[in-house]
């Protein structure tokens, strides 16, 4: 039975059984999913290889191992406009930025010394804007977003704890459009805050339940992810244009160049695809 989601120009079709593993495996604590330009989509996992990749189909490529328990601990994963990956390695307080080979070339934070309102302090999520600066979510011990440089110099932070307008309780995720504009999954707030490139509140959209994901395609839609659970497409303004129950626990959600959308399901351990219509 096919599993039919979304309305007028943004219909899915549920694909069972996308992810081709190896015979005898599984996957291991999956948290993150992005997809590069080439369709290649990578899935960031709390145990065994650190990140599983896969072509658009399913098919299995390659994974990366950890190297000295590096990363430690998976949350989200984010392919910037050049391909590099991206990893938030949560409880050991750094993100780290990947080629598609798998070869580190830089990591931020200081490895294992949370940071208080400084970076970081179990970072959640990271973005390349289109200037190339960074923007990272540190969302479980800071309630802050913060801004570096493409080279990795840090800029300035945004955010304090609370519940008032540009403040945040879980920043879980994050999204930079094209004009600038920084999305924020303000988990605990039950909402998603828009400011400036400089950190300025413009917005925020009230109408979810916990978002864990915020992502915007190449053709500047927002999807958003919350624990409903449903997804959510949006304009860059808010408006909603379509919606529907998807993964158990859609803990990032992300599409690749024909608009199909991956999301996470962390409750039930897989990877699942919806293929535009």
């Amino acid at each position: 039975m096919v599993t039919t989601i979304g309305q007028g120009d943004y219909v899915y079709e549920y694909q069972p059984d996308w992810a081709k593993l190896p015979p005898g495996h599984t996957f291991e604590g999956p948290s993150g999913v992005a997809v590069d330009s080439y369709d290649r989509v990578y899935v960031f996992q709390r145990r065994g290889p650190a990140v599983l990749v896969f072509d658009r189909e399913g098919h299995f490529l390659n994974p990366w191992l950890r190297r000295e328990g590096v990363p430690a601990e998976a949350h989200h994963i984010h392919v910037g406009p050049d391909d590099s990956v991206y990893l938030a390695d949560r409880d050991a307080h750094q993100v780290l930025k990947y080629t598609t080979d798998g070869e580190m070339v830089m990591s931020l934070g200081n490895r294992d010394r949370p940071a208080l309102q400084a970076p970081f302090n179990h970072p959640a999520d990271m973005c390349v804007a289109p200037s190339g600066e960074l923007y990272v979510a540190d969302g479980y011990g800071n309630s802050s977003v913060h801004r570096f440089s493409a080279s990795g110099n840090y800029i300035t932070s945004f955010g304090s704890p609370g519940r008032d307008p540009g403040q945040f309780m879980v920043p879980h995720s994050v999204a930079v459009s094209n004009d600038g504009r920084v999305y924020v999954a303000d988990r605990e707030n039950d909402r998603v805050q828009v400011f400036s490139e400089d950190g300025e509140f413009l917005q925020q959209w009230t109408d979810f339940k916990s978002p864990m994901g915020v992502h915007i395609d190449a053709s500047q839609t927002v999807y958003v992810t919350d624990q409903v659970p449903r997804i959510s497409v949006l304009s860059l303004d808010g408006e909603l244009l379509a919606r529907g129950r998807t993964f158990e626990n859609a803990h990032q959600v992300c599409t690749d160049s024909r608009g199909d959308i991956y999301g996470v399901d962390t409750a039930n351990q897989r990877v699942q695809k919806f293929v535009r219509v």
